[in-house]
């Protein structure tokens, strides 16, 4: 069971480069060289993130609340107008396991509460290379166990995550199956990371295509998130950390959901654009689910960029449209 859709609108190429877009390519620039990287580089791709988050600034049909979890940075982004209130989607935010704040995070959460009309619970994870595997997958289980203490059932939340984040909703999903649990109504990806072998052949054909990532940055950000860089060291902000393991298992399943076992896996929307270096990872989850039993959803944005659901163009507000379509289909 499964849908398969390109999308064609009809925008130049010069409208798809907007200065929301620059400012994401230069953010993903910065300690790209996949050698080798200094914390500070990171660092800066925070603070640029988060300089970014300000410059979007979310939409005034939402309101949102701030609070902690557990020490875990929280935040609920809602529609100002009348919604239903019984159900919810829990959002994993992208930026490679190694970036990402609630400021950054709003940018897409804001638009998702305003096209689905459902609250929006975000998260600052704790983020690599000083908080590596699996401190991201156990902030989030943190954060589901919140929702069903406060009354929500499984089957009343939506899982939603962009690139990293995506990742993250897959690893949680699977944590919760492990647990022998009810798993969410539904999983919604946009451009999601799902093997970290990095052999999927968008890495070569879209390398001149791709406006935001590169095999250099996300080779960076793996080592990072697996704890490959294990001689961090938090008052030695300048030393060069080099990534030399070609031994190291990623296609273990707990890191690379692509490889794991997804039977009993709720419906799944996967959204990518035809531009990107990670076009492959979706395409091939979409085979896996479909081969698994699982419905699943697939659609490909022509001319469209990493996570471009973020961004104001028109493209965006269509992704977003069918998004909302696919979670009223499920209740």
């Amino acid at each position: 069971m499964g849908r398969l859709i390109s999308f064609h609108p009809q925008e130049s190429t010069e409208a798809q480069m907007t200065p929301l877009m620059k400012a994401m390519k230069a953010i993903h620039s910065v300690s790209a060289s996949g050698e080798s990287f200094y914390l500070t580089d990171i660092k800066k791709q925070r603070a640029s993130q988060d300089l970014l988050g300000g410059i979007a600034k979310p939409s005034m049909n939402v309101e949102t609340e701030e609070f902690t979890i557990r020490e875990i940075p929280s935040e609920w982004v809602k529609p100002k107008y009348k919604h239903g209130r019984g159900r919810v989607i829990l959002y994993c935010h992208g930026g490679g396991y190694t970036c990402g704040s609630l400021k950054y995070a709003r940018v897409l959460a804001s638009r998702v509460a305003e096209y689905t009309g459902m609250d929006v619970l975000s998260f600052e994870y704790r983020l690599a290379p000083e908080h590596p595997y699996p401190a991201a997958l156990d902030d989030a289980l943190v954060i589901w166990n919140y929702l069903m203490q406060l009354g929500y059932g499984a089957s009343e939340v939506i899982l939603l995550g962009d690139s990293a984040g995506g990742n993250l909703a897959l690893e949680l999903a699977l944590k919760i199956k492990s647990q022998n649990r009810m798993l969410p109504k539904g999983i919604v990806l946009m451009s999601p990371w799902t093997d970290m072998t990095m052999t999927g052949d968008s890495y070569e054909s879209c390398k001149d295509l791709d406006p935001i990532l590169s095999y250099e940055y996300i080779r960076t950000a793996r080592y990072s998130f697996v704890g490959l860089n294990d001689e961090y060291n938090d008052s030695d902000e300048e030393k060069d950390y080099t990534m030399e393991d070609e031994e190291f298992d990623f296609a273990d399943p707990k890191y690379s959901p692509l490889f794991a076992d997804m039977e009993g896996f709720p419906p799944v929307l996967i959204q990518v654009g035809s531009n990107e270096v990670l076009k492959d990872d979706s395409y091939r989850l979409y085979e896996k689910l479909l081969k698994t039993g699982v419905f699943a959803a697939l659609e490909e944005y022509e001319g469209a960029w990493h996570v471009f659901q973020m961004h104001p163009v028109k493209k965006s507000g269509t992704a977003l449209e069918s998004v909302s379509k696919f979670i009223d289909g499920l209740f």
